[in-house]
C-alpha cells in the first residue's frame, strides 16, 4: 500500500469553502471530471448533518499498457460519500474508484474545518491510501502504487488550483451581489 497526504489552508470561511465544495466541478483544471451525479442527499434531523453520495465521472488518460492489461476504458467513475456539519463547522468527504477496483483501490479521505488560527481560513486535510490487488506479482503492484499515487497526486493539484479559483469566483460574485444590493 502507498500513501498520499497534503494539508494546507484555503483563504476563505469555511461557510465558503462548503458552498464552494458543491460548485467545484466542471471547472478548467479538472477537465478530467466530466459529470457529477448526486445518487442521494439527506439531513439528520436530530443533528443537522447533511449527508450526500455522488457518483464522479472520469476520463482518465491511462497507459495504453494498463488499459490492455487490465481492461477497461478510459472511462472511470467515483463513489463520493460526505458529510457536512454545520453545528461543529465540519466537513468529510470520502471516495473510492469503482472502476478496475478489483485490480487497484484509491480510497482518499478529505476534511474540511476552520482555522482556528485565522478565523477567514479553512483547513484542509487529504489523504489517499492506493492499493494494488495482485498478490502473486508483487513488484508489478508496487509499481502500480506509485505511479497511481504519483497520478492521485498530479490529480489533488490540479483539483486545488481549480477549487481555488471556483472560490475566487464565488468571492467575487458574492461581493458583486453585495455592492448591487448596496445601490
Amino acid at each position: 500500500m502507498h500513501f498520499f497526504s497534503q494539508n494546507f489552508d484555503y483563504e476563505h470561511p469555511w461557510a465558503h469553502v462548503i458552498i464552494g465544495m458543491w460548485h467545484k466541478y466542471p471547472n478548467q483544471y479538472c477537465s478530467h471530471v466530466v459529470s457529477v451525479d448526486v445518487v442521494d442527499r439527506s439531513v439528520d434531523p436530530e443533528t443537522g448533518i447533511i449527508r450526500t453520495e455522488r457518483i464522479l465521472g472520469c476520463k482518465q488518460k491511462a497507459p495504453a499498457w494498463i488499459v490492455r492489461l487490465f481492461g477497461g476504458s478510459e472511462d472511470a467513475f467515483v463513489r463520493e460519500i460526505s458529510f457536512v456539519d454545520p453545528a461543529t463547522q465540519n466537513a468529510t468527504i470520502t471516495s473510492v474508484n469503482l472502476s478496475l477496483s478489483q485490480f487497484a483501490t484509491c480510497f482518499e479521505r478529505i476534511r474540511y474545518s476552520p482555522n482556528t488560527l485565522q478565523p477567514n481560513q479553512t483547513f484542509f486535510k487529504q489523504t489517499a491510501e492506493v492499493e494494488a490487488r495482485m498478490t502473486l506479482w508483487r513488484t508489478a503492484a508496487d509499481g502500480l502504487e506509485r505511479w497511481l499515487v504519483q497520478r492521485f497526486e498530479q490529480n489533488a493539484h490540479l483539483g486545488k488550483v481549480g477549487f481555488t479559483d471556483v472560490l475566487r469566483r464565488l468571492w467575487e460574485e458574492r461581493e458583486q451581489l453585495q455592492l448591487q444590493a448596496a445601490h
